[in-house]
């Protein structure tokens, strides 16, 4: 496992992420997308299982899940598990968010 860490202080971190806005993130070779709920900030793979789709045009509900663009697919912002679609869970990597920085650990 590798931990990343994304801007220097947590205000710097909000201000990258605002509130329900996705945004792209790359850490290392790995292209991601990140998302801020609060304090809660979720980091999953940038593109969908299904057809590969970009998320970071997706819509996010209130129910925590995110929406694929393309089909409507629908995904657990904590646990990536497909709740509405047929083919693989997405990929979301866990996070910690502290006053230095959003660590991203990438298996």
């Amino acid at each position: 496992m590798k931990e990343y860490v994304l801007g220097k202080t947590k205000e710097e971190v909000i201000k990258f992420l605002p509130e329900r806005s996705i945004k792209k993130i790359q850490v290392g070779q790995h292209q991601l997308a990140g998302l801020r709920v609060g304090d809660q900030v979720y980091v999953f793979q940038a593109f969908c299982p299904h057809k590969g789709a970009s998320l970071l045009e997706a819509n996010i509900n209130g129910a925590g899940e995110i929406i694929c663009p393309l089909h409507q697919y629908r995904f657990d912002l904590k646990t990536g598990n497909v709740k509405a679609g047929y083919c693989e869970d997405l990929t979301v990597y866990m996070t910690r968010l502290d006053e230095d920085g959003l660590k991203i650990t990438i298996p």
